[in-house]
């Protein structure tokens, strides 16, 4: 009777593990897809941008020809950002897309600032209406990045907190990366005319 008991004791203590590592395994899946899905996000803010931008650069090609090293600029920015394709949520990927997509925003946001000495430009309808654009754009890609780091942010705690840390190790779950700042953007930046 007394090894009955024991064996009863030994079972439920096996059931509650096992237990316990299916719903910690399929919360790994649930927060993983929500991090897959974030990601998405960003990469469907970063295409509005991509495809906003050869519109700004007819736009300003047409009502004038200026700054043209600027547009040169914008558009070998642009065919960068476009190259790199990204086929997963991995470091190498991740910085990669990250650099093209800033220095792609970087030569737009010179354009735009070089506009600003060109009244008859900024008045035209369609320069006013793309600026408009990517001013929304820019600000979908900042919530899609928060977004984006608020979920990595979930999921890496479930992964490195004990005891589902032994769950993840056992399973293969990973931390993932998130959005940090650039080097350098605690700085101000000058601009020059």
């Amino acid at each position: 009777m007394n090894n009955k008991k024991l064996i009863l004791i030994i079972g439920a203590i096996f059931a509650v593990l096992v237990l316990y590592f299916i719903v910690t395994y399929n919360g790994f899946i649930k927060k993983q897809e929500r991090v897959k899905a974030q990601w998405n996000e960003v990469q469907n803010a970063y295409q509005r941008r991509l495809d906003l931008v050869p519109n700004l650069v007819n736009t300003v090609k047409g009502a004038a020809e200026f700054e043209a090293n600027t547009i040169q600029a914008i558009v070998n920015a642009r065919a960068k950002a476009t190259a790199i394709n990204v086929s997963g949520i991995d470091s190498a990927s991740f910085q990669q897309q990250s650099t093209a997509q800033n220095e792609l925003a970087a030569t737009t946001n010179r354009l735009l600032i070089a506009v600003e000495k060109y009244p008859e430009l900024q008045g035209a309808q369609a320069f006013s209406t793309l600026q408009t654009q990517l001013e929304r754009t820019e600000l979908r890609i900042k919530v899609a990045r928060k977004d984006f780091n608020e979920a990595v942010q979930n999921y890496n705690s479930s992964v490195r907190n004990f005891p589902s840390k032994i769950v993840a190790s056992f399973t293969g779950f990973k931390t993932y990366d998130g959005f940090t700042a650039d080097a350098g953007t605690d700085k101000a930046t000058e601009i020059k005319f």
